[in-house]
């Protein structure tokens, strides 16, 4: 496989979603309901999130939504939140979520860079706890472009970001791979025209993303030695 240009998303695919987002949704819920257990309860239902377990069901809308779309979900069961004061205190609770990362990124990414490959990051989450997690991870000034839902060019499963990134480098989205968990992932991928590949970090089975992708792999970490640079 021969690429010039990466694009990964971010939760389920540079970081392990169960593991980064299981107990900290169960905190967020009952910061936002006071503790109160029947609204907790009823807010983890709607959003697909099995508060016993503290993981999520693979149907969960905060898989590939946007923080707006799922504070939108929520906001009935909220009586007394404003929608944008909801989604400021999400964004800054997410920013300050500690990640899981699925492999050691700083010489796994490192190793991308160093084989002349150009990296992108493109999120549903919005743009500042997306650089927040990759500014602790060390990784941040690897990426060439990193975008969020509410960076300007739409969001998954539209290409929108992920022609951004072939703007930027100025790279034929043919010689570029998009790298994701989801199928949203996948389908903005095709796309943009891009090589789809697929991992098992996030919620999605192989069954679910194998229709969608050139490729599924355990994890991010198998992705180097498949890959053979430009040039």
């Amino acid at each position: 496989m021969e690429l010039e240009g990466i694009v990964f998303d971010k939760d389920g695919t540079l970081y392990d979603f169960n593991a980064t987002w299981g107990a900290w949704t169960l905190s967020m819920l009952r910061e936002e309901t006071g503790g109160d257990p029947a609204t907790v309860e009823a807010l983890a239902e709607i959003l697909g999130y099995d508060t016993a377990r503290r993981r999520f069901r693979k149907d969960s809308i905060v898989v590939a939504h946007t923080i707006a779309e799922v504070a939108d979900t929520i906001l009935p069961l909220l009586p007394h939140a404003r929608r944008g004061d909801l989604i400021a205190r999400m964004d800054a609770r997410a920013a300050r979520a500690p990640q899981v990362e699925a492999t050691d990124l700083v010489p796994f990414l490192t190793n991308l860079r160093d084989r002349g490959l150009r990296l992108g990051v493109a999120t549903n989450d919005s743009e500042g706890p997306a650089r927040a997690h990759l500014a602790a991870s060390k990784v941040e000034d690897l990426f060439d472009l990193v975008v969020g839902a509410d960076s300007g060019h739409g969001h998954k499963p539209g290409p929108g970001q992920l022609l951004a990134f072939c703007d930027a480098t100025r790279l034929d989205p043919a010689r570029v791979a998009m790298v994701g968990d989801s199928t949203h992932d996948m389908m903005a991928g095709r796309a943009a025209g891009m090589t789809c590949i697929a991992v098992l970090t996030g919620l999605a089975s192989e069954a679910d993303l194998a229709p969608h992708a050139d490729l599924v792999l355990p994890n991010i970490a198998q992705l180097p030695g498949l890959l053979h640079t430009a040039g």
